[in-house]
């Protein structure tokens, strides 16, 4: 086996060293392109930047839906079933919010 490839290899013609050649010029010059463009600022700067981008979506994400679910849950304490109001627990919560608003106000009032 190693006589046929040493044939082999002293059978190619100068022509053909030199298309291996420029061959693996070739490949190796598309290589340095490539990696200059992947260690670039820019390139870089832009996946940081779409990296960042993709972190937020996905935290806003999380962050509408558990506001969703919290307001379902609220909106379930004062609605029954068939999506009626339950008097029994908004009238108390209405009355604590118009007491704390009549709070507000008197304060504004001292300061004035």
């Amino acid at each position: 086996m190693g006589e046929a490839s040493t044939q082999d290899k002293s059978a190619r013609t100068t022509a053909q060293i030199e298309a291996d050649i420029e061959s693996a010029r070739g490949r190796l010059a598309a290589t340095l392109d490539e990696l200059a463009v992947r260690v670039h600022p820019s390139t870089i700067s832009a996946q940081v930047k779409a990296k960042a981008a993709a972190a937020v979506e996905e935290r806003a994400g999380r962050a509408y839906v558990a506001a969703s679910g919290m307001v379902d849950k609220v909106k379930a304490q004062f609605v029954d079933e068939k999506g009626q109001p339950r008097p029994e627990r908004v009238v108390p919560a209405a009355l604590v919010g118009v007491g704390l608003v009549l709070l507000v106000a008197s304060r504004k009032r001292r300061k004035d």
